[in-house]
């Protein structure tokens, strides 16, 4: 498939996709979702150990492109729970079940599912103009894209809720504050710093990276009970990989590991 609306590149065990509609701020419309989709399958194929997604021009993204819906408010209410069910939610679905880390590097505005998109990513970095907006009351919505989901477990309930009801912009340094994103950077080290981390992750064992996302992901559901035996079944896989071997093996002979992500 040819790209329009979106950037894709691999190289080092990287792959990088750049939301490419900076005259729209990166909005959504259904043809970029149709890239993405096709990109995410073709990384998994070609062999890529970590993803990074980030934005060009001033903007990360502006959520869903109101003008792709053509919204008549005399005609009959269009189906959102159905837009969800075909493009937001595999996508999201997509990302949290993608055995690599997945870094996100919002380089502008990241606003109504674009905020979540970049909330759904592994480690989330920030330049320090970027910002984040839950920005689906201003016309009458929910959050989603995973909205209601990972901001509660990120800033709380309280900031989840007041964030969700106002609207409110929050800048990369409050986020960074919060607990909300890993890391605020200077403008001018987003990139460098995000692409130093998506090779350096790539370099490392990433099937046990993937195993750790699986483990973080179910630990807010479950008791302590099932934590401890989804740790004990999850790292019965881990001891069994290559990586284990290659790791210990490298640390008993005091060399650098050489991991394979299996």
């Amino acid at each position: 498939m040819n790209y329009e609306t979106i950037l894709f590149e691999q190289a080092e065990g990287v792959a990088t996709i750049t939301l490419n509609r900076p005259d729209k701020l990166n909005s959504f419309n259904g043809q970029m979702h149709e890239e993405l989709r096709d990109a995410l399958k073709r990384l998994v194929k070609d062999g890529a150990r970590c993803l990074l997604i980030t934005g060009a021009g001033r903007g990360f993204c502006a959520g869903q492109d109101l003008g792709d819906r053509n919204v008549d408010p005399s005609a009959p209410s269009p189906d959102l729970g159905k837009t969800l069910d075909t493009t937001y939610n595999p996508l999201v679905r997509t990302l949290k079940g993608l055995e690599m880390p997945v870094i996100c590097a919002v380089n502008g505005v990241a606003a109504g599912a674009g905020a979540n998109l970049a909330l759904a990513c592994d480690i989330v970095l920030a330049a320090r103009s970027a910002s984040f907006i839950q920005a689906f009351c201003k016309i009458g919505l929910i959050p989603d894209s995973g909205g209601t989901w990972t901001l509660p477990r990120l800033v709380g309930q309280g900031r989840a809720m007041a964030l969700s009801m106002l609207g409110d912009k929050v800048p990369a340094e409050q986020a960074e504050a919060w607990g909300m994103i890993w890391k605020c950077l200077d403008d001018d080290k987003l990139m460098p710093e995000a692409t130093a981390m998506a090779r350096h992750l790539a370099t490392q064992p990433t099937k046990a990276l993937a195993l750790i996302k699986r483990a973080i992901d179910a630990s807010s559901t479950n008791t302590i009970d099932q934590q401890l035996d989804l740790e004990r079944d999850l790292q019965r896989v881990a001891g069994s990989s290559y990586d284990y071997r290659e790791g210990v093996g490298a640390f008993m002979a005091k060399r650098a590991p050489k991991f394979e992500g299996r």
